[in-house]
């Protein structure tokens, strides 16, 4: 017998020498497909640690190799099974290495992968695996009770272990429960070859909930995916193997998954779990220890760093707080308090990615004057999702913009008004195919001509660069026909002292503003008690009102303002459900507006 050949490494270089009919020029993988993007991965980094989940040892990192292994171990034995392209499988738990096994055993067999965010409800989760028509779930221990009841109509997998369990009998916890492992499965490259999916076929169904309270499976193709991560992965930062990402944010969220997982994968990079949910008890030693180079975040995390940390020394009465505010020296302290953020994170940040919600416009400006690494992006689940965006490097950012749209897409503003603002339109490899099952709502959100309806209001300035304005189901026309952009009335309130979010809905023809006080820190900061402090409250929102109504023409002044006594109820990306605070019309309360 001859020696054994060694796997080919596929190199970045020959991938762009692939000449495609569409014209699209590819940068890390040979094709848009999940097992093309493992063969690419594996050969070219295949003993590199892909994966490890903080402080739970190196003996169970995972390698680019055995990431792959283990993926094509779970097809083959998905294939005994009777699995076939287009049977739609659940994945069902929070971000681990296992969860992307998974995904990737799944779709490389032509299978479509659901991935249900974990904070979902049991109803929830119900829905969507009825919704889908899913046969089967990978799911882990801690989410199995919530889609207990439909476990004798599904082939279950264990994500923990990567088993696949036959059945729970009564008395048997599913952590307990017999079954066989997918890791010691014998690969049978041949099958899996024969029922490699194409380009355009789906990999995943993605089932949103969104603010408007409707919940739609948008499918997304190999394509779609992988076309969107190969585009970035030399656009906004320069990567290279080896550098560490820390993952926070849940992967079934499209975000995360194809720029935080997919994207990284491509250039080489050491992913690093927490393994639990991302509280400051573990964030900050994670931070320290791990020292990533690439972290991805949504703007609710950065902008309570800066109200809690930042904000007090900025606006209190110390030596830092007046020299920042002296135009020459306040760079020099910007720049000073930026150094201190960087050395929190680790002191080797060059990318902190921002998106999944608009981003507090102060925050932005003190990130931006700090030389802080942020880095913003705006999308859909439907565009995979990149739209556009803006890298770290601080000379291409503008305040108050996304940044360029991606090269790829076509973007157009339809019913522009006379300021330019219009509703966000795109077309390019990156957008869904679909809405699953529902031909009727992909119809409504397409164009005669093929753009995508993102439902957002955008901007476009001469350069280019994109400006979010708000959605177009929110906007509010002023009593003269004006329009009014709630979240730009938000931003101003969410500035001031004190404030943890608020709310702009529609009522009796004016503006009602649901404010929620940080009473604590009210309490703290003036020196009372609690309840004085909540008696101050309505005072102070009053005054809000007041200062912030100065900075607004006529037409979006606020007309009432209510003290929120409750967190306003969100989305599992942290969005506020809107649809849950529209006012009636007799200025009825809803869910702890304090009249």
């Amino acid at each position: 017998m001859g020696k054994k050949s060694k796997r080919r490494v596929i190199r970045e270089k020959d991938c762009r020498k692939i000449k495609r009919p569409d014209g699209l020029r590819m940068k890390t993988v040979k094709g848009y497909t999940f097992p093309d993007f493992m063969e690419a991965v594996s050969s070219r980094y295949g003993r590199r640690t892909c994966y490890r989940v903080f402080r739970s040892g190196e003996e169970n990192d995972m390698s680019y190799s055995q990431l792959v292994w283990y993926a094509e171990a779970a097809a083959s034995y998905m294939l005994s099974l009777g699995i076939k392209k287009g049977d739609r499988i659940a994945v069902i738990g929070e971000s681990c290495p296992e969860w992307m096994v998974m995904y990737l055993a799944i779709v490389s067999i032509g299978a479509v992968a659901v991935p249900v965010l974990p904070d979902f409800p049991p109803r929830d989760m119900l829905s969507i695996i009825s919704a889908s028509g899913a046969i089967g779930a990978v799911v882990n221990t801690k989410q199995y009770p919530k889609i207990e009841p439909a476990k004798n109509d599904l082939i279950l997998f264990r994500m923990d272990d990567m088993v696949h369990v036959p059945s729970v009998a009564e008395g048997v916890t599913f952590s307990s429960a017999p079954g066989h492992s997918l890791r010691s499965q014998k690969i049978r490259k041949s099958e899996l070859d024969a029922v490699k999916p194409a380009e355009g076929d789906a990999a995943s169904i993605i089932f949103t909930s969104g603010t408007t309270g409707t919940s739609k499976g948008v499918e997304l193709s190999h394509k779609n995916i992988l076309r969107c991560a190969d585009l970035a992965t030399d656009v906004y930062v320069r990567l290279k193997p080896g550098y560490k990402a820390l993952s926070i944010l849940p992967m079934a969220h499209v975000y995360e998954f194809t720029i935080g997982q997919v994207l990284t994968m491509m250039k080489g990079l050491e992913i690093t779990f927490l393994g639990r949910q991302p509280a400051v008890s573990i964030l900050l030693p994670a931070l320290s220890e791990v020292r990533p180079h690439v972290m991805l975040s949504v703007p609710l995390l950065i902008e309570k760093v800066y109200r809690s940390a930042v904000l007090p020394v900025l606006r209190g009465e110390g030596k830092i707080a007046r020299l920042a505010a002296k135009p020459l020296i306040g760079t020099f302290v910007y720049m000073t308090i930026g150094g201190k953020l960087m050395k929190t994170f680790g002191h080797r940040l060059k990318f902190f990615g921002i998106g999944g919600a608009p981003l507090d416009r102060e925050v932005e400006d003190f990130l931006h004057r700090a030389h802080f690494p942020y880095a913003i992006g705006y999308g859909l689940t439907e565009t995979s999702p990149l739209v556009a965006g803006c890298g770290s490097a601080h000379r291409r950012q503008k305040p108050g913009f996304i940044g360029p749209v991606v090269s790829d897409d076509d973007v157009v503003l339809l019913d522009r008004n006379s300021e330019g603002v219009g509703e966000i339109a795109v077309k390019g490899p990156n957008v869904m195919k679909g809405y699953y099952g529902r031909p009727d709502l992909t119809a409504e959100v397409f164009t005669a001509d093929g753009y995508f309806r993102t439902g957002d209001l955008g901007f476009l300035d001469s350069k280019g660069r994109l400006s979010i304005r708000g959605r177009v189901k929110t906007m509010i026309l002023g009593p003269g026909g004006e329009n009014i952009y709630p979240e730009m009335i938000e931003t101003l309130i969410n500035n001031q002292d004190f404030v943890e979010e608020s709310l702009v809905v529609p009522e009796d023809g004016g503006l009602l503003a649901l404010i929620r006080i940080d009473i604590k820190l009210m309490a703290d900061r003036m020196r009372i008690s609690v309840q004085e402090a909540q008696k101050e409250a309505e005072k102070y929102i009053a005054a809000i009102r007041k200062d912030v109504n100065s900075q607004l023409a006529a037409f979006s002044k606020i007309s009432d303002v209510k003290l929120q006594e409750k967190p306003f109820e969100r989305t599992p990306t942290q969005k506020i459900k809107r649809f849950l605070y529209q006012r009636k019309k007799d200025g009825g309360d809803k869910d702890g507006a304090k009249r």
